[in-house]
């Protein structure tokens, strides 16, 4: 979207998922994020498509902190990681959660801090600390060092605690319609793109997966911006049916645009 390059995506047949080839130098990729239409990093409401992220954003703030409560019967630490401007962590503090972050786009941390979230810039920040649940919503396809990140996040988790991680899946319906025009490939930022089984794999280590969730707006927003990228349009009403054809077809198959994976760390 960003430079008008192009990449390939290459499949890890023992993990199911794909890697987007060639991957830039952590210290090239973020000029990739440099763009005014990557809106995760801004709380920007100008425009169709970001009144329609913010708006569901709302929604599922509501959704992500109801889901961490369904996981754990009392409030406790949580550490947020790409917690973006700090919406989440805002809405979780208003819950009595105590509550910490991980951002690398400073502009980011900036309005998170204006919030009253203050976030720091890595992970390595928290080496010596542990959490009772740890999140990574729409965070774990943009990471750089896939098993070293892994290995990380299970040592922040407390024993018996909770990972909550949400990704794009390629195998959905809107992925397999809109192919290289798909938007959740979004290369190179994106560098991995998981599957249900690659998800579970990745995790079955250290962690026992409770539950999975659909992300039933994320085929909408997907396909809209898919039908942007295809044909130009800024809206496009096949974009909301391609978007409910997927959500019916997951009715049956359970490949979802998205998916929610709520993990349990062993005692």
């Amino acid at each position: 979207m960003v430079s008008g390059e192009v990449f390939n995506l290459i499949h890890d047949q023992d993990h199911d998922m794909l890697k987007t080839s060639p991957q830039p130098d952590v210290e090239n990729l973020p000029k990739y994020y440099e763009s005014e239409d990557y809106i995760s990093h801004t709380d920007e409401k100008r425009g169709l498509m970001s009144r329609l992220y913010q708006t569901v954003k709302k929604w599922s703030l509501q959704k992500k902190t109801n889901l961490i409560f369904e996981q754990n019967s009392e409030v406790g630490s949580l550490l947020d990681v790409g917690a973006g401007t700090g919406e989440f962590l805002k809405v979780a503090k208003e819950k009595s959660w105590n509550v910490q972050g991980m951002e690398p786009n400073e502009n980011a941390r900036r309005l998170a801090s204006e919030k009253g979230i203050e976030l720091k810039s890595s992970l390595s920040d928290f080496h010596e600390n542990q959490f009772d649940v740890v999140t990574l919503w729409h965070v774990l396809e943009h990471i750089p060092n896939l098993e070293e990140t892994i290995s990380q996040l299970s040592d922040l988790v407390k024993p018996n605690g909770t990972l909550i991680i949400a990704v794009p899946n390629f195998k959905s319906y809107d992925a397999k319609h809109y192919k290289e025009f798909w938007a959740a490939f979004d290369v190179p930022r994106h560098l991995w793109h998981f599957s249900k089984v690659s998800i579970e794999k990745l995790f079955s280590k250290n962690f026992t997966l409770e539950k999975t969730e659909p992300m039933i707006f994320d085929s909408f927003y997907v396909s809209l911006l898919s039908e942007k990228y295809k044909t130009g349009s800024k809206f496009s009403l096949k974009a909301f049916w391609i978007g409910l054809r997927s959500n019916l077809k997951a009715n049956r198959s359970k490949e979802y645009s998205s998916h929610i994976y709520c993990f349990r760390k062993a005692k």
